[in-house]
């Protein structure tokens, strides 16, 4: 447990160059590395068993986890309105024995168990819903008209409220300073940042952690975990651009200056950032995902109003990007004479989500130790979003966020086997996104319980 690996010279990487495993290559006579593999095999041993003791009850305490999850996804709430949600949370909490903080930024909710010398890590989860109405046909679908829990923020919360419940009891085993982050608004992308804000680390609401720990359901089977070095997630702008024309009667567009045409002409020119100012070897998507103007057939409006998004994995090419969607805007506006230049407002704002290579490579050890090699997979970086990042960059710390596999393992091979992933297994967001709750929550509850011990120190 604990930093046993963190610094040893007997691990090596696997293949992929992230994975653990023992190095070889013992010569002859080599007493000292011997007895240092010696220590190593039974601090491995000692680990194994301190995060089995830790597990232990899980199966017992599945059957109310699988109810939580439930209910919260009968019940879920938008962003910075999860009240509902918040209150189960620290009720939960207080009665394990956390020092438990509500109302942060409004409905953000902290626990800290000191335990301890030793380092401090933090574990996130988001609690808020999105405004779709669920297609899924579930026994336990939302009963909140025109709300879903679409992004399986329902099982993180769920996953997050069991390890903390494990690792409260079984703290005999492990030394240091637990935080759980249960985050509002992480789809409205101001969650993080408004926590931050209220002084999470500056008011002393938390003590600083020296990690931060996330997972994420995704729609791949249930059962395994997948992770990505360097920059595992986009960085996100969205936009509001608002295009002043000069309104008037349809019949006589010469009288006026058209928002309408000015902004198709935006729209039109602005695919070509993409495939014309950035180069190949990098990334980036530019979507408008909105176009509103005018209310009748014969009246030209006076203003247009576009709202897109913009997704990058480098900060230089995020700014380049940003400046052509500027330019072109104010371009389009002065070639069609409007008097006025285009208002642009920035919606949310999400950061790369950067995965500490040296984090991963001691997560994922622990990891393997647990699920084994099989269940653990590398992936591309996604082209979503998130800010959780936002937590490590303020503290200053490392950050390792991975991917948990939701989907019900059977349907997923059919679909994969048939080349039918795209059509047949919802992604996150979609009405009909449906997560299994049994392996995932066994497998979230054990990864983030199982990541938290790799990092707290032994007793």
């Amino acid at each position: 447990m604990g930093h046993r690996d963190e610094d040893r010279e007997t691990r090596t990487d696997t293949a992929d160059g992230y994975g653990g495993g023992r190095a070889g290559g013992r010569g002859p006579g080599d007493g000292g590395a011997d007895a240092a593999a010696d220590r190593d095999a039974a601090a491995d041993r000692d680990a194994a068993a301190d995060r089995d003791a830790v597990l232990a009850p899980l199966d017992d305490r599945l059957d109310d986890l699988v109810a939580l999850y439930e209910d919260l996804h009968r019940h879920p709430e938008l962003s910075f309105q999860e009240t509902r949600t918040a209150a189960e949370v620290a009720r939960r909490l207080s009665s394990w024995g956390y020092d438990v903080t509500t109302e942060i930024a409004g409905t953000g909710v902290t626990g800290v168990l000191r335990n301890g010398s030793g380092p401090v890590v933090l574990l996130r989860a988001d609690m808020d819903a999105l405004p779709v109405t669920e297609g899924t046909g579930l026994p336990y679908a939302s009963t909140v008209p025109g709300v879903m829990h679409a992004c399986g923020h329902d099982v993180h919360v769920s996953c997050l409220l069991g390890a903390a419940d494990l690792l409260a009891a079984g703290r005999a085993r492990w030394s240091g300073t637990l935080v759980v982050l249960f985050q509002p608004a992480e789809e409205s992308g101001g969650g993080a940042r408004a926590m931050l804000a209220a002084g999470l680390y500056t008011e002393g609401i938390v003590p600083t952690p020296d990690v931060v720990l996330a997972q994420h359901v995704a729609p791949f089977g249930a059962g395994l975990i997948a992770y990505c070095p360097g920059a595992c997630m986009a960085a996100a702008d969205s936009l509001e651009i608002t295009f002043h024309g000069s309104g008037g009667h349809g019949s006589r567009p010469e009288t006026t200056v058209d928002p309408i045409v000015m902004a198709a002409s935006f729209v039109q020119r602005v695919q070509s950032v993409v495939a014309r100012e950035v180069a190949p070897g990098e990334r980036a998507v530019v979507t408008v995902g909105s176009f509103q103007a005018g209310d009748t057939a014969n009246v030209i409006p006076d203003r247009a109003v576009v709202k897109l998004s913009v997704r990058t994995f480098d900060e230089t090419v995020r700014s380049r990007v940003l400046d052509a969607v500027d330019r072109i805007a104010r371009a389009e506006a002065e070639a069609s004479g409007a008097q006025r230049p285009p208002e642009t407002v920035v919606l949310d704002a999400f950061p790369v989500t950067f995965n500490d290579a040296r984090t991963l490579r001691q997560v994922n050890s622990a990891f393997t130790g647990l699920f084994g090699e099989q269940r653990l997979f590398a992936y591309d970086p996604a082209s979503g979003s998130e800010d959780a990042g936002l937590l490590a960059t303020a503290a200053g710390a490392p950050l390792y966020y991975w991917w948990l596999g939701g989907w019900d393992p059977e349907a997923f091979h059919t679909a994969f086997a048939a080349g039918r992933l795209a059509q047949d297994i919802p992604s996150n967001h979609s009405p009909r996104f449906a997560p299994v709750a049994r392996p995932t929550l066994t497998m979230g509850v054990q990864a983030l319980t199982t990541a938290a011990l790799s990092r707290l120190e032994a007793r």
